[in-house]
């Protein structure tokens, strides 16, 4: 979906640099793999309460955001997150950014690898240099957080293939040197960014897959794997001879569609996660008080959350308790798979306050339904007040833009037009209300 030309410089917001939003500064917090406690929700709920609207709102990589942080400096604000172990590195805070399968098991054990990962990360000055877009992914086997990523660990035939965008160049290490082979190929990536901005720092090259959007090589080089030249292919080569190993023949590799873990999940240890739709991906403080009592959480890519290791008997009593304040812990929501960007008044860009309507078009979607806005037998959808885009989900996905005067509902090449059109009768019918 053509998307602007973007600007070269990196303006990725983070906890130390904050985005100054229409309705205030903006800060993100990186939570790497997604996971936090439950100390970090409420100190997260007192910073939004003190200092911003009330609201945190979890983004499609699994980090969170305060919005309408007036009034404070962010010296003080850094002072708060990095007292509850939520900004650990001042220098590598804008390039913490590791997504990891959000629930327990899986061919891969990832949860003991997103620490190592990021302490590791945190610990190489070279690597503060990355960009603030630049993706790590430790996948389980589910294939639910591989193939967005820049560099991803992704379980195959008794080892683990270290994928480049998703896709596999050959490049083999058994489970024990998964975290130093993604160092390895971030470092690959800084230098094959340099030597390709070198070899002709004038050249502006289309980057594959993103529309209209252009990349300045000769400015600050690429942000993403994508963005360069046979990407995959170099940033294996590189990465094998750093690690000493042979590359082995590729396999094609198909992504599986991604079904956001809702409800009780039981784990390969006996105990049962909760899972659960926040609606439009936005906690309320009363939300945030709730999960305030979880010692462990997982904010999902999907703009949900996991409250995992549970004990059997306890799961329901979970599962009611998020129901109650509105967290959609139920199989078939009509909230599974909407999200939007942040629009009116938010976002001075936006043609549309989509938030609202969004929220009217799923309110208007019949309970337990097929269609779009119930997320169930079709592609997620997401809303977007202007041509940018922000928070739109990795995958294909049904976009509803607005124009200025009403929407316009896209749907991918080959994926029939049940899904857009359901979803253009959903924006009729909000537009109507």
């Amino acid at each position: 979906m053509p998307s602007p030309r973007r600007v070269s410089v990196d303006a990725c917001p983070g906890a130390l640099r904050l985005h100054a939003a229409a309705d205030g500064p903006l800060a993100r917090v990186r939570l790497p793999g997604g996971r936090l406690t439950g100390t970090q929700v409420r100190v997260l709920r007192e910073l939004a309460d003190e200092w911003g609207d009330g609201h945190v709102e979890l983004t499609s990589r699994g980090n969170v955001q305060l919005r309408a942080l007036t009034g404070v400096s962010v010296d003080r604000l850094a002072g708060r997150l990095a007292d509850a172990g939520l900004l650990p590195s001042p220098t590598h805070e804008l390039v913490r950014n590791i997504a990891a399968s959000p629930l327990p098991g899986g061919a891969l054990d990832v949860a003991p690898l997103v620490g190592a990962l990021d302490r590791a990360l945190c610990a190489d000055p070279l690597l503060a240099g990355l960009p603030g877009r630049f993706l790590f992914a430790l996948d389980s086997g589910r294939g639910d957080v591989a193939f967005p990523a820049d560099v991803a660990a992704y379980p195959l035939s008794g080892a683990v293939a270290i994928l480049f965008a998703g896709v596999d160049a050959g490049l083999r290490v058994p489970a024990g040197r998964v975290v130093p082979a993604l160092l390895a190929a971030a470092h690959a990536f800084l230098s094959e960014r340099e030597t390709q901005r070198i070899q002709d720092p004038s050249r502006s090259h289309r980057a594959p897959g993103s529309g209209d959007a252009t990349v300045a090589a000769g400015i600050g080089g690429a942000w993403r794997v994508r963005e360069l030249v046979d990407g995959p292919g170099r940033l294996a080569a590189r990465t094998a001879a750093a690690l000493g190993v042979p590359l082995a023949e590729p396999v094609a590799l198909d992504q599986p569609g991604i079904v956001a873990p809702v409800g009780l999940v039981t784990q390969p240890d006996g105990l049962v996660s909760v899972g659960a739709v926040v609606p439009l991906g936005r906690w309320s403080a009363v939300q945030m008080k709730v999960l305030e009592r979880a010692a462990v959480l997982v904010v999902t890519p999907w703009r949900g959350v996991v409250v995992p290791g549970l004990a059997p008997e306890a799961a329901p009593g979970w599962q009611h308790a998020l129901a109650g304040v509105g967290l959609e812990a139920e199989q078939g929501s009509r909230w599974a798979g909407v999200t939007t960007c942040a629009g009116l008044p938010g976002c001075a860009k936006s043609l549309a306050d989509v938030r609202a309507d969004a929220t009217r078009a799923v309110r208007a979607a019949a309970p337990g339904g097929t269609g779009p806005a119930a997320g169930r037998a079709c592609l997620p959808v997401h809303w977007v007040g202007c041509a940018r885009g922000c928070g739109s989900p990795a995958g294909p996905h049904v976009r509803v833009e607005a124009t200025g005067r009403d929407y316009e509902v896209r749907s991918p090449a080959g994926s029939g037009r049940a899904c857009g059109d359901g979803v253009a009768d959903l924006v009729a019918t909000a537009r109507r209300s």
